[in-house]
């Protein structure tokens, strides 16, 4: 994410938080969602992206394709925009709580999956 400016970060967070709270207002808090499922999904989908993290790039084929899963995941709230999911990323690592947890799954993944989440969304949204 060190390659976004700092204007193009607020959007990004902005958009977040504009279409979270857009979607949380129309689908009661996300009450279709299966919160249990969605935290199992994302317990399995982060183990196997900490094992790229070390010396993976991010760009790489298989490392996207797990970014497609996390995409996938994360609609299972609502779409988000480019500028949005992006958003999630930046949250992810600004937050202290979200940071300590995607660390959990390995040192630097917060980073990692926040600099993933960046090249998905500039090539697929």
């Amino acid at each position: 994410m060190n390659t976004l400016t700092k204007a193009y970060v607020a959007e990004c967070k902005k958009a977040l938080d504009v279409e979270q709270t857009h979607s949380l207002s129309t689908t009661d808090n996300w009450a279709h969602v299966n919160r249990e499922l969605v935290h199992q999904d994302w317990d399995i989908l982060y183990k196997k992206l900490a094992v790229y993290a070390d010396e993976t790039a991010v760009d790489h084929v298989d490392v996207q394709r797990l970014m497609q899963e996390h995409f996938d995941i994360a609609c299972r709230f609502y779409t988000p925009s480019k500028e949005a999911y992006i958003g999630m990323g930046i949250f992810y690592k600004e937050n202290a709580d979200m940071q300590k947890f995607h660390n959990s799954y390995h040192p630097e993944l917060v980073d990692y999956l926040g600099d993933a989440i960046v090249h998905y969304a500039g090539h697929n949204l």
